[in-house]
Parts: structure tokens; C-alpha cells; sequence
């Protein structure tokens, strides 16, 4: 069994509704709610769900980009979330993230190799002359050329800016990369290029990902294991073969269904979902799910289902497979 890299463990995010003339809390929205998972070095775990239902969050929490409610995340035995913010610094060498928007998440004032540079500037590392080299070396590394450096954001398309994303991301040779829907700004010939890149530079690197998605059949290419995340909660996760061939969750299995395939002759039998998603400033009683489940019964109105293994690697949280 390979090494554990990272382990979370009852993550929490809680953000507080606060109204009236006061400002007072009124409620509260449970945005990441006991989510626990692991990530073993060299693979790439997939998270999934719709939006809002908190897969975002959980890779800003790993990141310590926003602070956590409740839980710990364990990186390398090391408990970031006690950590201090100098420590943390040292720590953010290793863990690195990609975000969604390639035009918003670059510095328009800034050149390629300025924007490049920075992570290394931050953390001391090199000299002026070494840092340029290293930039050359990452942009030849994503695809692009040496004299891409000299040109600024607003000069290149999204798949070049996404890819200038993933170089800035590499520039402190980190253990650990979040992708946070890295390719859904992008056009579908795009992606797939992306994506052959993503696993070219983890074979080359041996780095470990989690690579944060909305789109089944993206996530089924690049992961080793996926988990499917429902209104802020883990309701499933497996190695990816058995989540795609043999879903247990009722709502893991309606995403599925909705998965195009690539051949008019295959009929695919469609698990619509009833009902809208509700609100996570106020979730169902007992499983999250159940309002829009079409096997739901009486104990799901009422306890909320235990998340556990049902057999080896694939664990769930459904009153189906607890009974």
C-alpha cells in the first residue's frame, strides 16, 4: 500500500447568516459538513458533485485559504489546521492549487514571467538568473516556449492561460496539487489536452492531485479514486472503476445515468432526480438526500446514515447498506 500523503478528518465549514439591524447570526450554512478522506502519494482523487455542494470549499480548507470550522487535515503527519502562519508558509512549498478561471486567476498587470517568478520570490528560492530558468523550464514543460514569458495574461487564449496556471502551480516542485475544475472554463478539445498534460507532468514529477470537478466522465480519465460530495457531506468513494461500474449511492448512480456516451446505439436508462437541491443553510432532516430519492424509506426521513465501508476501499453513507 502506498504511503498516505494527506488525511482529513471530520472537516467542517460552517459560514454564519447574519441579519437584522444588528448584524446578528440568524443561522448558519453548513457548507463542508464531516467530510473525511486520504490521499495516498503519486495518486489522483477525484471529488464530485453538484455545484454548491462544497468541493470547492474542502480544497480551500486543504489549502488553509479559508479556516476551518472543525477537523484536521493531516499533511504529511503534520496538522495544518494548528498550524502557525509562518509554518504554514513553509508548508504552502509543497501544496499548490490550480483554480477554475484562467482569466481571473492570473494578474493582468503583470508578465507571464513576473506572475511565475512570484511563488519563487515568496519563498526565497534562487537567485534572480536561476528563477528565469526555472520559469523557461515550466513554460517548456506546459507546452509553451521561452519568449512567452515577455507577453502578459490578456495575450493568450484560455488553454494557454490555464497552462501558464499549472506552471505557476509547479514552480516550487510541490508534493501536492489541487485542481479546483481546471478545465470547465474550457472548450472540450481544450480539456483533453489539458488533461494529457496534467497526467504527463504527474508521471514526470510524481506528484499527487485532487482534482475538483462537476463532470463525471472528465473526472473518470485522470482519477485513481473518486468521491461524490451531496450538499456538503461525502456520500461515496471508491477506486474509480468500481464507482463507475458498480455505484452503490442512489445519487451516485442518477450522475451516471446522465453521463453521455459516445455511441447512438447504447440506450442508457436515465435516474432522473425529483425535486430541486435544497438549501444548505437549512438540509433535510436525516439523509440529505431523501427528499429526491427514489428508494428512500422511513428511517432516512428521520437519521442522518453513517458514512462507512461496505467492502474493501468503497465507503458510503446510505441506510440501504447500514441496515
Amino acid at each position: 500500500m502506498q504511503e498516505l500523503l494527506l488525511e482529513v478528518n471530520g472537516l467542517k465549514k460552517y459560514f454564519p447568516i447574519k441579519g437584522g439591524v444588528l448584524g446578528r447570526k440568524k443561522g448558519e450554512v453548513k457548507a463542508v459538513d464531516q467530510v473525511s478522506f486520504f490521499v495516498r502519494k503519486g495518486e489522483t482523487l477525484g471529488i464530485v458533485g453538484e455545484s454548491g455542494c462544497g468541493k470547492s470549499t474542502t480544497g480551500r480548507l486543504i489549502m488553509r485559504l479559508i479556516e476551518a470550522s472543525d477537523g484536521t487535515i493531516k499533511f504529511e503527519d503534520k496538522d495544518i489546521t494548528k498550524m502557525s502562519k509562518q509554518e504554514l508558509r513553509k508548508i504552502r512549498r509543497d501544496i499548490q492549487m490550480v483554480f477554475q478561471d484562467p482569466f481571473a486567476s492570473l494578474n493582468p498587470r503583470h508578465t507571464v514571467q513576473r506572475i511565475l517568478e512570484e511563488p519563487l520570490i515568496v519563498h526565497g528560492i534562487g537567485s534572480k538568473e536561476e528563477r528565469k530558468k526555472r520559469v523557461n523550464e515550466m513554460l517548456e514543460v506546459v507546452g509553451l516556449s521561452s519568449y512567452h514569458a515577455k507577453r502578459y495574461p490578456h495575450q493568450f487564449s484560455g488553454g494557454q492561460r490555464q497552462r501558464i496556471g499549472i506552471a505557476r502551480a509547479l514552480m516550487t516542485k510541490p508534493k501536492l496539487v489541487i485542481l479546483d475544475e481546471p478545465v470547465s472554463a474550457l472548450d472540450v478539445s481544450i480539456q483533453a489536452q489539458v488533461l494529457n498534460l496534467l497526467k504527463d507532468i504527474q508521471k514526470e514529477f510524481g506528484l499527487t492531485y485532487i482534482f475538483i470537478a462537476h463532470d463525471l466522465g472528465v473526472v473518470k480519465h485522470i482519477s485513481d479514486r473518486v468521491g461524490v460530495m451531496y450538499l456538503g457531506r461525502l456520500i461515496e468513494l471508491a477506486e474509480s472503476e468500481e464507482i463507475y461500474g458498480n455505484p452503490k449511492h442512489p445519487y451516485t448512480k442518477a450522475l451516471l445515468s446522465a453521463v453521455p456516451v459516445p455511441d447512438p446505439t447504447v440506450k442508457r436508462n436515465r435516474i432522473p432526480l425529483t425535486g430541486e437541491l435544497p438549501s444548505p443553510s437549512n438540509p433535510p432532516s436525516g439523509c440529505a438526500f431523501h427528499t429526491r430519492c427514489r428508494d428512500c424509506f422511513d428511517l432516512c426521513n428521520k437519521t442522518k446514515p453513517e458514512y462507512r465501508e461496505i467492502k474493501n476501499g468503497h465507503y458510503v453513507a446510505c441506510h440501504l447498506y447500514n441496515r
